[in-house]
Formats: C-alpha cells, structure tokens, sequence
C-alpha cells in the first residue's frame, strides 16, 4: 500500500474546498437538467469512443448518463466520495493503469465523450452473440459500479461492456494487440534474428556450455517452425 500512497503524494493534489462545491453544483446542475441523448441514444446501448491509441467503451443508462470502467488510482488512496465522483484526471488514469486500480463509474455523456465521436452499438455487427436486451443490459451495467482490478489487457473497458450487453467478456482490441505481437514473434525474420544474437549474447556473457549451446538452437528452431 505504500508505493500507492507515494504515488498518490507525487501525481494527485488535495482538492481545496472551493473546487468540491464547484464540482457539487456542476454535477447537481447535469443531474437535473433534462437529457438530450435520450432521443439518440436507448438505454442499454453500447458506446464506443475512439481515442488516439486505444478505444473507449460505455453503456448508456439513459438521462445523459454513461455506465463505464476506467482504471483510477484515487479510490484506492482516498475515501474522499466527492473527490472520486470528479471527472478522472490523465494523472489518476495513468497510475490506475499502472497500479491496475479501476472503477466502474457513472459520468455524463460529455465527460465519457471527452469531445469524441460517439459509436453507437458498433460490436452488433462483429459479435457472434447476440445482444440482451436494453433494460438487463443496463442493470448489469449499474450493479457492477465500484471500485475493481484492472488489467490493460484481460480486464478493461472492452471486456466490461461485452459481458454487460452480450454476456460474454471478452476484448477485440486485446486480441488484435495479441494476434500481432504473435505474429511478430512468431516470423521467420525473428528466427534469423534469434539464431544471430543467441550465440552473440551467450559468447559475450561467457556462460558457453552444452545447455547454453541447446537453448541457442532450439529458441530458433522452434520460432521458426512455429513461423
């Protein structure tokens, strides 16, 4: 628990009570006003937000609000309600990613958005399963909120909205990164590679013997037969 407390210290400053009653009066301001979204958007329906490396995903729980997983490491510091309901700064979702910390949160449309284009249901098309209906949907979506574990490729978002609108969880994106890197590795230009640097390394290391010798043939050999 210390390395978080320390990052916490370093990367998230105390918020002053003048911005806890700006917040206040901002959320209780989106609240209550009446929703525009509700005529674009069903309850239920799955979101998708591109972002610059990755894509960003939200079930919509209808009155402008948007049903979430995002890594956050503030919860895991503080018991500051107030403070955690505030938009995630870069700072908070950076070390969440790191400290794999994440919640389930609910943030109105234009906080999830962040100026984005909104998708709306995109994986209808790709998705083998066919999707539940809106109102399950959303109540899987609103009982999963809290705080959870966090891993940037077999817990994220993706697999979040998936489980909550097809019952499956699952991530698209993760198994695009993997099919990639696999095939990377898995080339007969990384064999080549392998079989040059293996004895380089092993040579330059001064650890020759007959185990060194067999690792440095049979690395090769089997990315390339698995090429």
């Amino acid at each position: 628990m210390f390395p978080l407390t320390l990052l916490g210290l370093l990367f998230i400053t105390a918020q002053t009570d003048d911005k806890k009653k700006k917040g206040k009066n901002q959320t209780t301001t989106k609240e209550e006003a009446p929703s525009k979204y509700d005529s674009m958007f069903q309850r239920g329906d799955l979101l998708e937000v591109p972002r610059t490396l990755f894509t960003h995903f939200g079930i919509y729980l209808g009155g402008g609000r948007v049903a979430h997983l995002i890594p956050d490491i503030l919860p895991a510091l503080s018991d500051d309600e107030e403070a955690i309901r505030e938009m995630v700064t870069n700072n908070r979702l950076i070390l969440g990613v790191i400290a794999k910390c994440a919640s389930v949160r609910v943030d109105t449309v234009e906080d999830f958005a962040y100026g984005s284009e909104i998708i709306v249901n995109p994986m209808d098309k790709v998705c083998s399963r066919p999707p539940l209906k809106g109102e399950e949907v959303a109540d899987r979506a609103e009982k999963l909120q809290g705080s959870t574990a966090y891993s940037l490729l077999w817990y994220n978002c993706e697999h979040y909205v998936m489980y909550c609108r097809y019952g499956t969880c699952m991530s698209f994106q993760t198994f695009q990164f993997c099919k990639t890197v696999k095939k990377f590795i898995l080339s007969q230009r990384s064999a080549k590679v392998t079989a040059v640097l293996g004895p380089v390394v092993v040579l330059y290391l001064g650890v020759v013997s007959l185990y060194s010798a067999l690792v440095i043939v049979l690395v090769p050999f089997i990315i390339w037969m698995a090429s």
